[in-house]
């Protein structure tokens, strides 16, 4: 192996008696160095948003979750909630019950999701949801700009649940709707809702939930926030307890079992990106094609001299199958260089600002070695396979004539 990378070596610096053959290597190894530099700044890129989404779901979002395995609400009693309310690992446990709401303001109406939540999800939150005896509301973001909520003003949100007996009465159907008013108070960044026909999200006090669903025993999920301070292997251990308890009646979901659907689109437009950009290299690469063959043209006479010293066609073939991947090699090494440190300087200095108003000043990336690796292999692995395809075809020549008489 040492004398096919010799050469290869060699040919890759020497100069050519065609000068184009070492400009399309050199546009080629370019080539490569900026689109293994764009893999990893762009993966960064959306690290840094999905980081952001992550931490404004941890603000409205338990660790964990729990859920009935069938139907939608249940009453938390019994001896596994009694086990769970005294575990020293459950750092804080709320009650929530979350509906859809037919919502109007200021003459516009709209569907929401209505989280009742107890004073303790309202403490650990940070949420200001009473006033005296007034009934205060944070609204997600989206949902003001797009019905034009403002907390300053004085008017109120009016909330419609329909009554869940079903009874209708056709002289006064307004009558079968339970009503409940409560005023914006904050606006949070709180990530669109996953439910069909929702457009935004409401917070407000479980009370007011209570008596606008009828729902006064029953919750949706009890949601759990660690204690602090809690190892992995505690947090496994009390989480395999907990369902241990709960049984096949119930569901505990982390995270991610929470809003799977968020994370799943993360995850999909990331690997999305990934392969169009190296679509993109695949092409660059092409160059290699094109200047691996002139080479092979211009150094038949080498190849020659090879053979008559005993060289066999598979040595040969590593000559420049080595020749081309070194090409697509030096551009990736380089492109790594440049991809970490542009990374790194927007990362702690900041340099790229974001256009118009949002929740960060500089576009957020975050380095991955698992993204820096998965590029530089998908890359090596791109330029081998370029420099495979115009040398499996090299076979010795037919001796000619002269080389006969000689």
């Amino acid at each position: 192996m040492k004398l096919p990378l010799y050469i290869a070596g060699r040919y890759l610096f020497a100069k050519k008696s065609h000068g184009v053959i070492n400009l399309i290597s050199a546009i080629s190894a370019a080539g490569m160095a900026i689109g293994t530099a764009a893999l990893i700044m762009v993966l960064s890129v959306f690290n840094g948003f999905n980081g952001i989404i992550k931490d404004n779901l941890r603000a409205v979002e338990a660790d964990l979750r729990i859920v009935p395995a069938e139907g939608k609400v249940f009453i938390p009693e019994g001896p596994a909630f009694d086990w769970l309310y005294d575990a020293p690992e459950a750092g804080s446990i709320s009650s929530i019950i979350t509906d859809k709401v037919y919502v109007s303001y200021d003459g516009k109406q709209s569907v929401v999701n209505a989280n009742g939540v107890d004073d303790v999800y309202a403490e650990e939150n940070d949420l200001e949801l009473k006033r005296g005896d007034i009934r205060l509301a944070v609204v997600s973001k989206d949902f003001a700009w797009k019905i034009g909520i403002n907390p300053k003003l004085l008017s109120p949100l009016q909330l419609w649940y329909p009554d869940r007996s079903g009874h209708i009465s056709p002289a006064n159907p307004a009558a079968s709707l339970h009503t409940a008013e409560v005023f914006p108070s904050k606006l949070l960044d709180i990530p669109a809702s996953s439910n069909a026909g929702v457009d935004g999200t409401v917070i407000l006090p479980i009370g007011t939930m209570r008596s606008l669903t009828g729902y006064y025993d029953e919750v949706t999920s009890v949601q759990i926030r660690y204690a602090s301070g809690l190892s992995e292997r505690s947090i496994r251990k009390f989480v395999r307890s907990l369902e241990d308890r709960l049984g096949d009646s119930f569901i505990v979901q982390d995270r991610y079992m929470q809003d799977e659907s968020m994370y799943k689109m993360m995850r999909y437009e990331k690997a999305a990106i990934f392969l169009i950009l190296i679509f993109i290299v695949i092409i660059i690469a092409l160059n290699i094609f094109g200047s691996l063959s002139m080479l092979i043209i211009e150094k038949e006479e080498d190849m020659a001299t090879l053979r008559a010293m005993g060289a066999d066609d598979s040595l040969i073939r590593r000559i420049f199958v080595l020749e081309g991947w070194l090409i697509s090699l030096l551009g990736m090494a380089v492109g790594v260089l440049i991809g970490v440190a542009l990374t790194l300087l927007q990362q702690h200095l900041g340099l790229v600002k974001m256009p118009g108003n949002f929740v960060v000043d500089y576009y957020p990336v975050v380095l991955k070695l698992s993204d820096v690796l998965i590029s530089a292999c998908g890359v090596a692995l791109i330029g081998l396979a370029v420099a495979v395809a115009p040398v499996c075809r090299l076979s010795r020549p037919a001796r000619s004539s002269k080389a006969v008489t000689n």
